[in-house]
């Protein structure tokens, strides 16, 4: 039997934090130490069997460092594109799965009970899945094998987010600010 697998989209270039490109925010560290994408990483880990990593061509250390807590990484030469470029290019390179979680990098601060909500969504039939916070739906999201064509025709920075225009999506309440907190500027590094 497939299993579900988690996404994690780390192969954005991370512009509005730095402009100039010379440190990437996925390797800055938290409160704690660690960095970013590990942190969000982490999160993921905690609950999902199979956590698939999405990182761009020159990104050495993060891979070096997903791959350490137990990630699986793969590279999308297409990464510049977008994030539907990167989310397709995982999709397509994550077998049979039986669907997904897809979480961003960038959010560290997602609690494992929230893509454990998640999960059990995509177990119990939901087809397409979101966290809703205070009213306000976040990320991450979760698609059922049904979406597995849609996925792979993504590209571009559109993401999803056609899908989630288009088909019935499974609200989940969940008491996790952290689905709507992610690292764009440097003082983000702060929340917690």
């Amino acid at each position: 039997m497939s299993e579900y697998t988690a996404i994690l989209l780390a192969a954005g270039s991370g512009s509005r934090f730095d402009p100039l490109g010379i440190r990437n925010k996925l390797l800055q560290p938290l409160h704690d130490g660690t960095a970013v994408a590990v942190t969000a990483a982490a999160n993921l880990l905690a609950i999902m069997p199979r956590v698939l990593a999405v990182v761009r061509p020159d990104a050495s250390q993060l891979r070096a460092e997903l791959r350490a807590i137990g990630c699986e990484v793969t590279t999308c030469a297409e990464a510049v594109e977008g994030m539907g470029a990167s989310l397709s290019h995982a999709v397509q390179h994550s077998g049979d799965a039986a669907g997904w979680i897809v979480a961003l990098a960038d959010m560290p601060y997602i609690k494992p009970a929230t893509i454990r909500a998640l999960l059990d969504a995509l177990r119990e039939g939901a087809e397409i899945a979101a966290p809703v916070y205070k009213g306000r739906r976040g990320n991450p999201v979760a698609f059922g094998k049904v979406h597995l064509p849609a996925l792979l025709q993504l590209s571009g920075d559109i993401g999803a987010r056609r899908l989630f225009e288009s088909f019935p999506v499974r609200l989940v309440e969940v008491d996790d600010p952290g689905i709507h907190l992610d690292i764009d500027r440097p003082q983000d590094l702060q929340f917690h």
